[in-house]
């Protein structure tokens, strides 16, 4: 693919049927074939990044009961990899303004192939966790880079089109990872390693299209690293997760252990806002926070993050525990949100770049979440299945229309110097919300399964061991004790969807608040006011 051409050929009149070509950040021009051949290897690795957070959803029980784990653990193997990534991701975003954007994707695959690999083989859960840390870490560098090559190439007016092919993907790998999942461990001959060694073909292929074809220009400037913000957000990211992690089992949730975690939280984002002000190439640009569309945006993800991992990885386990099905049952069971995400994120994708015109899909996707959560809320272990397979397609049209336009809303206010910053600043708040939302709705899983079930077998006169591990093995516990661990990972599901219902309403909020500015037909800010 060329990019070095003369710009003689700007004096070409166009024909009068065809759209502008999108200008890159050089001022040169891409074709739609140009762009679509880099678009497949972005979006393959992409798609392989977020696959890797969902295919094991349905696995995880089989996983925990291989290796003997508990339900604090089950969560942590989500959790370690969407904390990494959510940490990583605003430092990955402020080197795709400093350095090759090329470079650092293909970086990040690399990592990503490693990490993968390295899971599969794990012998235990420590090691397991680690590895999610790494395929997280990599994870957050295919996410922010991919969004920042895309605002690289591609004036926002025609983002939207190739923005739906991305929320597209991501919806895809979101809510068929648990399919795959459950088909890869219940094939004879693969079981749950396999889950993990699933994406390295795709990775490579991503890799070998993004090396023929991807072709952006290079900022060569020194690079002012800012390692004090790496380090402090993340500990403001991580001190939340490890309290609700420890909070309830290690120690009680009011006393000066929850105190130290709180205040050390609060005292690091204190320390965060300061050093990103005084810093000359903050991680997270506080200026651009501060703009009112990306702060609305910022909150509006986190709603979004919460659906999105929160939903996933909740819904297989109830498929799973409570409807006792197998992983590949439970992944058809998911289709709906699938399907959902897919109308969702193409319609709205579609529409934008024929109209111009965007808030409206956040409000009716902040709707649409609200309605899908507050429907799950009201599940039991005696719902029928296709009531959860309606409620879980309104959750995935909401997270479609959702998922990429928050971040189109954002690179729309912002110069193309700082797309790479302002879209991963929104990534990391909506990973941020994910591994937040997905810790603590486990917890609050974790502590209504215990009384429950301690409660429900005190009353037969059967002893419980508290042991997490045994009653994630459905199978291997006597029926009547099976039976009781059923019905309450059931009821306790719907308690931590209304939770989330709760938390989605913020979205709908920002999108009410978030001011609609007209989408830009050029790369670069500056040429508007040319």
């Amino acid at each position: 693919m060329q990019l070095g051409k003369s710009s003689s050929a700007t004096q070409v009149a166009p024909a009068p049927a065809a759209a502008p070509p999108a200008p890159t950040a050089t001022g040169d021009e891409l074709s739609h074939r140009e762009i679509m051949e880099v678009l497949f290897g972005l979006l393959a690795a992409l798609f392989t990044a977020i696959l890797s957070s969902t295919i094991v959803s349905n696995a995880l029980p089989t996983i925990i009961a291989d290796l003997d784990g508990s339900q604090t653990q089950y969560t942590w193997v989500v959790t370690a990899s969407l904390l990494a990534m959510t940490v990583s991701t605003p430092i990955w975003g402020k080197l795709s303004d400093l350095m090759n954007k090329k470079t650092l994707v293909q970086i990040s695959i690399v990592v990503f192939v490693i990490g993968s690999m390295l899971a599969g083989l794990s012998r235990n859960l420590p090691e397991l966790i680690s590895m999610r840390v790494v395929q997280g870490i990599a994870m957050g560098g295919l996410t922010a880079n991919a969004q920042s090559i895309i605002g690289s190439i591609i004036p926002p007016r025609q983002r939207g089109r190739y923005s739906g092919y991305m929320g597209a993907t991501m919806a895809v790998a979101t809510v068929s990872g648990p399919l795959l999942g459950g088909l890869i461990v219940d094939t004879p001959g693969l079981g749950w390693r396999w889950t993990f060694f699933v994406c390295v073909p795709l990775a490579v292929i991503s890799l070998v299209v993004l090396q023929k074809y991807l072709r952006i220009a290079t900022v060569r400037r020194k690079v002012d690293f800012d390692y004090a913000g790496a380090v402090l957000i993340a500990i403001a990211a991580s001190l939340p997760l490890l309290w609700v992690t420890f909070a309830g089992d290690s120690f009680a949730w009011v006393s000066w252990q929850t105190a130290a975690f709180l205040g050390g939280t609060a005292l690091a984002a204190v320390l965060v806002v300061r050093v990103e002000l005084r810093h000359p190439e903050p991680l997270l640009p506080i200026a651009v926070v501060r703009e009112r569309t990306t702060a609305l945006a910022i909150v509006g993800s986190i709603a979004v993050g919460i659906a999105m991992f929160g939903g996933s990885v909740f819904i297989g386990q109830y498929f799973q525990v409570a409807g006792g099905r197998t992983p590949t049952q439970a992944g058809l069971l998911t289709i709906p949100l699938m399907v959902g995400s897919l109308v969702g994120t193409l319609v709205s994708g579609q529409l934008i770049t024929r109209f111009g015109r965007w808030k409206r899909f956040l409000v009716i996707g902040s709707v649409s979440l609200i309605i899908g959560m507050g429907l799950l809320s009201t599940i039991s272990h005696t719902t029928p299945e296709w009531h959860a397979m309606v409620f879980i397609a309104f959750v995935g049209v909401g997270m479609g229309m959702l998922l990429q336009n928050y971040v189109l809303a954002v690179q729309n206010t912002v110069d193309v110097s700082q797309v790479g910053a302002s879209s991963a600043t929104v990534a990391f708040f909506r990973s941020l919300g994910g591994a937040v939302g997905v810790s603590v709705l486990g917890a609050i899983l974790a502590a209504q399964v215990k009384d429950d079930v301690t409660s429900k077998l005190s009353a037969l006169g059967i002893q419980s061991s508290g042991g997490g591990g045994s009653l994630l093995d459905v199978k291997s516990l006597p029926p009547q004790v099976a039976e009781i661990v059923r019905s309450a990972y059931g009821d306790a599901t719907g308690t931590i969807f209304g939770v989330a219902a709760v938390v989605a309403v913020l979205s709908l909020v920002a999108a009410l608040l978030i001011k609609e500015v007209p989408l830009r037909t050029t790369v670069k800010k500056a040429s508007d006011d040319a």
